[in-house]
């Protein structure tokens, strides 16, 4: 088996439950024969924070590359990023290091469409939001994909970064969330949702959605560990 390595931090949330489920998937689908060897670099989420409010990409694309050089010298050849704001400077990563980045927003465009979707929506932080590195793809595919109106997409980002982030799970920011989705359904006619944030999967899936979700990590994960297997 290929080992993975896993440029993490951001959060500590989401990077834990890419390391519990990297480990159990695979255990399961050995039959308890194999676990795998997986390398992390976790960033200062701070750090990367400040080079993505303040737009210093040039900044956050060597600091990013410098934990993908680390993986590469420890031996990894499954190599994957755990945050989807940090995609923004996706390309930029793969230049400086020659490393082919197992990419978030092919993995849910190749799931989107081999499930028949044509209109998705789509959560996340504001520049997951607002910008198209998670929506160039989809809609290269034919795909419709719809965002939260401007209040909708500042109180989903304000929620991730200063509840969802720290590990805070709050009810009431479920009864918001689905407010938007149902909003975005009623309104734009979207089939599904994409939780294009790895924190989302904390409070949302296809249990308590209005529409169905297309869980970024989860598909992922499940990238990640066909391409290791």
């Amino acid at each position: 088996m290929k080992k993975i390595g896993l440029v993490g931090g951001t959060g500590p949330e989401s990077t834990l439950m890419y390391y519990r489920e990297l480990n159990t998937r695979t255990d399961r689908l050995t039959n308890g024969r194999q676990m795998p060897d997986i390398a992390i670099e976790s960033v200062d989420f701070r750090r990367v924070c400040e080079y993505v409010s303040t737009g210093q990409k040039d900044e956050l694309a060597e600091y990013l590359s410098e934990k993908v050089s680390c993986l590469q010298k420890s031996g990894a050849e499954v190599i994957a990023l755990t945050a989807v704001t940090t995609h923004l400077v996706f390309d930029e990563i793969t230049a400086k290091t020659g490393a082919s980045l197992v990419s978030i927003p092919k993995a849910v465009c190749d799931e989107a469409v081999s499930r028949g979707y044509k209109n998705v929506g789509l959560l996340g932080t504001i520049l997951t939001m607002e910008q198209d590195y998670m929506k160039k793809e989809l809609r290269e595919a034919g795909l419709t994909v719809t965002i939260p109106d401007k209040d909708g997409r500042e109180l989903v980002a304000k929620r991730i970064f200063e509840e969802l982030e720290l590990g805070i799970v709050k009810d009431e920011t479920l009864k918001e969330f689905q407010g938007i989705i149902r909003k975005m359904q009623q309104e734009q006619g979207i089939e599904t949702v994409i939780l294009g944030c790895t924190e989302l999967p904390l409070i949302l899936n296809d249990g308590c959605s209005p529409v169905p979700c297309l869980d970024s990590v989860d598909i992922h994960i499940n990238k990640l560990i066909q391409l290791a297997l």
